[in-house]
């Protein structure tokens, strides 16, 4: 390291772990990172991920020597504290689905359409504003005690300031717009939405700019007297780790799919099939979530009893459209489209396309095909769609790789592997550093460009399917 070298860290509190990054503030490079796991469950005491950052900071080499630390964390989960700070019962996370009849009901109260135009959202039970709901209702005294409410990323970095008291909680507009109590168009709280769902008015985090800082660490022993960037969501950090500018899109292939646009103009869908979420830089970040993705490449593999790159090589050995075969990929149901009950599908099976080619062929086009749904889901809300990015582990696929440039319609970037939340707020925390209207320009190495002709009959084949997805009848 040499003498003159500023260091960031940026942290990424995820559902399963905290990874924690260490990079130079002037370039972007890795210096040296740590890891520490979170407990498994859809509800988690906040306690768990204060010890694993600080064992994955310990693991990373200490904070002491760093100039900047922001925080990204997963979305959603409500953190409720009381008047003296003290969480009030374990955190709900955006995984957690027993608040969906809450959901339903906060819908049908106001309606869709007047959801979407107050905060950009129509409930489900991801967001928090549904999780306050149903601690009210199954909950009532614990409601009660809540003097507070911050998202997970709200709660580390207060934490990092040495909890200097309710009042002092902050967030950023990012995070804060995936509540359902927050406008990501006109930058304020909806205090009337919070009380529908938590019956009273509660402290909520200050927003701070995008270049801001909340403050300076106050932790004996981690970090103490070091500026603190705001910090933002997990989807936010990812869109500033790899870089994207307005025009792109990411489409984040992991557990679920995620499909999210850099974009200029506020998103207000009152299907609820676009979520009108900010980013991270004072621009808007419109996204759309599948259930279905990854895990429908694994489902196939076992189906064929081959391993993930094996299926990808015969992929590419089938013809373009799969011969007629579409796969319609609602294995778990499905999100966008919302259908909870419906069970996946194959159609247009002949003798001819009864090989094991042709359905990891259409597997990987199905898949593409419900994320070319989303792209069109977001141009419909105003992102101008100009380059598309793809992530997470399904990336990994050379078959995803190589046709998803034909079915999506334009060029796809790959970046390398990488710990993009981190980076993001890694990245974020050498703006705190710098300030001006931008983040620092840190350079993305190793991305790899596909392009491929155009294959709209592969989607419209796929449409004219699509809906023979019933709910699969109970036997016995």
């Amino acid at each position: 390291m040499g003498p003159t070298m500023t260091l960031v860290a940026g942290i990424d509190s995820s559902t399963q772990s905290c990874k924690i990054v260490i990079r130079d503030a002037g370039t972007g490079a890795l210096v040296r990172e740590g890891r520490a796991s979170h407990p498994d469950g859809t509800e988690v005491d906040p306690r768990h991920w204060w010890t694993a950052l600080r064992t994955a900071a310990e693991e990373a080499g200490g904070l002491e020597d760093v100039a900047a630390i922001s925080v990204g964390a997963q979305q959603h989960g409500m953190v409720a504290l009381d008047a003296a700070g003290e969480v009030v019962r374990p955190a709900l996370l955006w995984n957690d689905t027993r608040s969906a009849p809450q959901a339903a009901r906060l819908t049908t109260d106001l309606g869709a359409k007047t959801w979407a135009d107050a905060v950009g959202l129509v409930p489900v039970a991801s967001f928090t504003v549904t999780k306050l709901a149903w601690l009210t209702e199954h909950e009532p005294d614990a409601a009660a005690r809540v003097a507070a409410v911050g998202l997970p990323h709200d709660w580390l970095t207060w934490k990092l300031r040495g909890a200097p008291g309710i009042e002092a909680l902050t967030t950023d507009r990012g995070d804060a717009s995936g509540t359902g109590y927050f406008s990501a168009a006109t930058n304020s709280y909806r205090r009337d939405l919070l009380q529908a769902a938590l019956g009273h008015d509660a402290v909520l985090p200050e927003v701070v700019a995008p270049a801001g800082s909340p403050g300076s660490t106050a932790v004996p022993g981690l970090s103490a007297g070091t500026v603190l960037g705001a910090g933002t969501g997990d989807n936010m950090a990812a869109a500033l780790g790899v870089g994207a500018r307005p025009g792109d899109v990411i489409i984040s292939i992991g557990t679920s799919g995620v499909v999210s646009a850099v974009a200029n103009v506020p998103a207000a869908d009152p299907s609820g099939t676009v979520a009108g979420f900010a980013d991270a830089t004072g621009r808007y970040l419109p996204l759309v979530c599948t259930l279905n993705a990854a895990r429908v490449f694994d489902a196939t593999a076992a189906m064929l009893g081959v391993g993930l790159a094996t299926l990808s090589d015969l992929a590419l050995q089938a013809p373009v459209g799969s011969g007629g075969l579409v796969l319609v990929p609602y294995l778990e149901g499905e999100r966008t489209p919302n259908r909870p009950d419906a069970t996946g599908a194959l159609h247009g099976l002949r003798l001819e396309t009864a090989t094991p080619a042709h359905l990891a062929r259409a597997t990987v086009e199905g898949l593409l095909c419900g994320l070319a749904d989303g792209l069109d889901a977001l141009a419909a809300q105003g992102a101008v769609i100009e380059r598309v990015m793809l992530v997470g582990g399904g990336a990994k696929s050379e078959a995803l790789r190589r046709i998803a440039p034909s079915v999506l319609g334009r060029p796809v970037l790959v970046p390398p592997p990488g710990e993009y939340v981190a980076d993001g707020a890694a990245r974020q925390a050498a703006w705190a550093l710098t300030g001006g209207e931008e983040p620092p320009a840190w350079q993305l190495t190793g991305t790899e460009l596909f392009e491929a002709d155009p294959t709209p009959a592969v989607r419209e084949r796929y449409a004219s399917v699509q809906d023979m997805t019933a709910p699969q009848p109970q036997l016995g």
